[in-house]
């Protein structure tokens, strides 16, 4: 650190001197930054701030006849940021004495008589000899901080090591914490967790974050804490704080270099990361594309291709489709990247998920809402266990990410250009599982969905439409009319297969009721519901009109 005015007066030479703070004691601990030795009073443009100044005061003999000449001049080293005053008095100069004692009493900068004469040469050569150590310190501990956490960049090490690696260097506690105040990562150092982390949300929402933390060793806040921002540019994603006071010790500006450079590693290293997770996903989807439509693609080929993005050559692979369960979600949000962003929290969940198992797998994005993969099997009886294995890390991930997700399964096959053509089978099941109204399957295979796999593929034809309204035009022209209940008792009826008194006894209305509405139903639709044509095709119909509604 640089040295203090009070360092210095207790330097060997300046203490043979016998000097005497006439006042501004507060400050005597404030670094000085140059020494500078002057007999003229007009200093003017010559200080920058930070220096000590060294003078025998001549010129202050005349305060006889000019008074407060004295006042004048240690208001005006004040102003021009002087760390100090240390006046020469060798001589009896009584009156010089009394006006340096009446204008340091209300002078915060410190103001020092020495009694005995004192080389200033000297004093000038051992301090500036004290500053340029320092500095050349300064120089080689920014040195080796910037080697350590270039080496942290270069070996992308984890966020928890930076983190340790500053608090090591700082010698204090670092947290690192997004912009919703919680904290990633975290060194307490010498200081107990609980202690450190207690009531952390409001604490650190008392301590804003201002725009510029850079090259600001400010302390901020009601507990002072120094601090600095995490990301790029305005694309900030958190903070690195050092939530103690300044009692520890140390130097400010020194510690927040320090967490400057881990920041920057911290950014550097999330986008690295991001970038290379980008790439592989983005040459998975390539591949993936390649090999559904193959145009010569051989199977020894796609097998390489397929090898050098980690998938395992296999004596099975099996096709999936991962199909969001609400593919309206991003718009109703207001915000358009929503689905995007939960895709990309799908493709980590499942990269997890495969490397916690012996599993391989190619995994990328086939289009909106929709995420394909080729899971490569060891043995066919291990498609169970990998598929639950799956599904369990959707729900392992927590929250309601699990249930805005339907699993569609294609046929096992040996080949993996077949398995990548099975991808289209897998994708149909999957969408249309994921309009069932109770889905409760960790997945789903064609033998699941049957009819109204069917019913998903040809819904958008205009002469499918037609069909429907035509079957269910009464009741839905009385829904229409604000006469409801006509659609639910039908779905009802039908769904039970037609057996009233099952529906009786399952309490939806009493048997009276319910024969009475049944009949209602049937004059409403003019036709025979004891007909089983007549039922399937209102059955039928009503498939469809709901498969239209999801």
């Amino acid at each position: 650190m640089l040295p203090t005015l009070r360092s210095i007066l207790d330097l060997p030479l300046v203490r043979d001197a016998a000097p005497e703070v006439l006042g501004g004691e507060a400050r005597l601990d404030d670094p000085v930054r140059w020494v500078h030795v002057s007999e003229i009073l007009d200093l003017t443009g010559l200080l920058s701030g930070g220096e000590l100044v060294l003078t025998t005061g001549l010129e202050l003999d005349k305060e006889l006849s000019e008074p407060g000449r004295t006042a004048s001049y240690i208001s005006s080293l004040e102003h021009a940021g002087a760390a100090g005053l240390i006046v020469e008095l060798t001589a009896p100069r009584e009156r010089t004495t009394a006006a340096l004692r009446s204008a340091a009493r209300s002078a915060s900068m410190p103001v020092v008589i020495v009694r005995r004469r004192v080389r200033f040469v000297e004093i000038t050569e051992i301090v500036h000899r004290l500053i340029v150590a320092e500095q050349l310190e300064r120089v080689e501990r920014a040195r080796d901080v910037h080697e350590a956490f270039t080496v942290l960049s270069l070996e992308s090490a984890g966020t928890q090591q930076v983190v340790e690696t500053a608090a090591a260097m700082i010698g204090a506690p670092v947290v690192l914490e997004d912009l919703q105040h919680l904290v990633l990562a975290y060194s307490a150092r010498h200081l107990a967790t609980t202690e450190l982390l207690e009531d952390w949300e409001r604490r650190s929402r008392t301590t804003p974050s201002p725009a510029q933390a850079h090259g600001s060793a400010k302390r901020i806040g009601p507990e002072g804490w120094l601090q600095v921002p995490v990301g790029v540019r305005q694309q900030l994603w958190g903070r690195l704080v050092v939530p103690v006071p300044q009692s520890t010790g140390g130097d400010d500006n020194m510690k927040v270099m320090v967490l400057e450079r881990a920041a920057q590693t911290l950014a550097i290293n999330r986008l690295a990361e991001r970038d290379q997770r980008e790439l592989s996903q983005q040459a998975q989807a390539g591949l993936l594309n390649a090999l559904r439509q193959p145009r010569g693609l051989s199977e020894a080929e796609a097998l390489a291709r397929a090898g050098s993005l980690g998938l395992k050559r296999s004596p099975y692979y099996l096709p999936l489709v991962f199909r969001t369960a609400l593919p309206a979600a991003p718009s109703l949000s207001g915000d358009p990247l929503a689905g995007q962003q939960e895709e990309r929290v799908l493709l980590e969940t499942l990269a997890r998920a495969l490397k916690s198992t012996a599993s391989s797998g190619l995994t990328a994005s086939i289009h909106s809402g929709s995420v394909g993969m080729i899971l490569a099997l060891p043995a066919r009886q291990l498609e169970e266990t990998a598929l639950q294995r799956l599904a369990g890390a959707l729900h392992a991930h927590g929250g309601d990410f699990a249930p805005h997700w339907t699993i569609g399964v294609g046929r096992c096959r040996s080949s993996l250009l077949e398995a990548a053509a099975g991808i289209d089978e897998a994708a149909h099941v999957a969408e249309t599982a994921a309009t069932l109204r109770e889905p409760g399957k960790p997945y789903y295979r064609a033998t699941d969905i049957r009819l109204r796999g069917l019913l998903a593929l040809i819904r958008s034809d205009p002469r499918v439409q037609q069909f429907v309204e035509s079957e269910l035009a009464a009741v839905l022209q009385a829904e229409a009319e604000g006469r409801p209940g006509y659609l639910e008792l039908l779905g009802r009826y039908l769904e039970s297969g037609g057996n009233k008194a099952a529906m009786a006894r399952g309490g939806y209305l009493s048997r009276p009721t319910l024969y009475a509405r049944l009949a209602k139903l049937e004059d409403l639709l003019a036709v025979d519901l004891e007909d089983a044509e007549s039922r399937t095709s209102l059955h039928v119909a009503l498939m469809l009109h709901r498969l239209r509604g999801q």
